[in-house]
């Protein structure tokens, strides 16, 4: 046995195998909801998660697009000009870094994520579904924490913080109201 392979091949295939397995079942239910969900607002998922990630992080390079999209570089700049020309999406420098380009949303843009937030139900995505009976058992969804250490192992304590920050800033800044997210703005000056 190879001293510097911590692990026998037989249990790194087999954790591979499973990781791969169950990653690509719930990979295929998320895709089919996930484009159920956008299709009435004629955007694919690589178009609406460049929307998501242009609100959260307001103003993001196309690298980060491309790494906290998980997507490759051209695959986010070529959909981000599909938005552009949409009137969706905006590209600029930074007076600061002018080497990246950088997306920022539209108010159309801003106005189209939030319309498909508000339309967003959970009756028919099929992972929230699957979860509702640990929510039920535990009284709460899974964390994911081993997950969340293997990404970060992957991709780096960037990606991580950069997705910690996206949850906290919908959890502080949207509302549910009435079974309708809204954004807190809104839900406020009514």
């Amino acid at each position: 046995m190879d001293h510097n392979v911590p692990y026998s091949i037989k249990q790194s295939i087999m954790f591979s195998h499973k990781v791969a397995q169950l990653s690509k079942a719930l990979w295929k239910s998320v895709e089919k909801d996930w484009q159920s969900w956008i299709k009435p607002f004629d955007l694919n998922i690589n178009e609406h998660h460049i929307l998501w990630i242009a609100y959260h992080l307001e103003g993001a390079s196309i690298s980060d697009i491309a790494k906290f999209g998980v997507m490759h570089v051209s695959t986010a700049f070529n959909f981000s000009k599909k938005l552009e020309e949409r009137g969706l999406l905006t590209f600029s420098k930074k007076e600061n870094d002018k080497r990246n380009t950088y997306v920022y949303l539209t108010p159309a843009g801003e106005e189209l994520l939030l319309k498909t937030l508000e339309c967003y139900n959970p009756g028919t995505y099929s992972i929230y579904g699957g979860a509702l009976p640990i929510k039920d058992l535990y009284g709460k969804f899974p964390e994911f924490s081993e997950l969340m250490s293997i990404v970060r192992h992957i991709y780096g304590p960037d990606f991580i913080e950069i997705f910690e920050k996206t949850l906290n800033k919908f959890e502080n800044e949207f509302t549910d109201e009435d079974g309708t997210l809204k954004p807190q703005q809104t839900a406020e000056t009514r």
